[in-house]
């Protein structure tokens, strides 16, 4: 071989390790996401963090339903006269607190804003009940609850049933039988309620 071919097979060769790491780099970054398409990765794959609008309007009004329930259970507990209202009322209180913190953790985990006051219907209501006493309040307050839980198995049956985020849907069917429950109880109370005020009404 000559010593021209010699050289030339030298130059080759060093031009071919010069561009070797060109290459490498090249491949490199053809491999692996750009922080924008991780970015997109991410914002595909984390369907938890996003709500539709229906799931959303649940949580707010299962908020602000579940508010008001504690609120006016605090109300019960300490005014009514019969003392299955006044336990009634407790149980209010007990079972809408827990799963008014079981509800706070799924709307943090979906960065919804949560109500921090009664809307103005259960205000109202409050002021309502707040102005009777006696049988009058008991009448009152059962009869409220009667309708509100009948409205609220509802919009949790509904949820349960046809909600869009796994979570909140979860959420909804755990919670539904302890609101039925609250309904059959209310269904049971409020008569008796209702009897004990016609009487006090029939009374000289």
């Amino acid at each position: 071989m000559s010593r021209l071919n010699i050289l030339a097979g030298r130059i080759t060769l060093a031009a071919c390790i010069a561009l070797l790491p060109v290459a490498l780099i090249a491949q490199s970054g053809s491999m692996s996401p750009s922080p924008d398409g991780a970015q997109d990765q991410m914002g595909t794959n984390g369907p938890q963090n996003k709500i539709g609008a229906s799931d959303k309007r649940f949580v707010r009004k299962a908020a602000e339903g579940g508010m008001a329930e504690v609120e006016l259970g605090q109300m019960a507990a300490e005014k009514a006269s019969n003392p299955e209202v006044k336990k009634f009322g407790q149980r209010m209180v007990d079972d809408h607190t827990k799963a008014n913190d079981q509800l706070k953790e799924v709307a943090s985990s979906k960065g919804i804003q949560l109500p921090t006051k009664l809307s103005p219907k259960d205000e109202m209501t409050k002021q309502r009940l707040s102005s009777l006493k006696g049988d009058d309040f008991d009448k009152a307050y059962m009869s409220d609850m009667v309708k509100d839980h009948a409205q609220d198995v509802a919009d949790f049956q509904r949820e349960s049933t046809s909600g869009m985020d796994p979570d909140v849907k979860n959420f909804a069917s755990k919670t539904l039988p302890t609101l039925e429950d609250h309904l059959k109880q209310a269904r049971q109370i409020a008569p008796t309620t209702s009897a004990n005020a016609n009487q006090m009404g029939g009374q000289p």
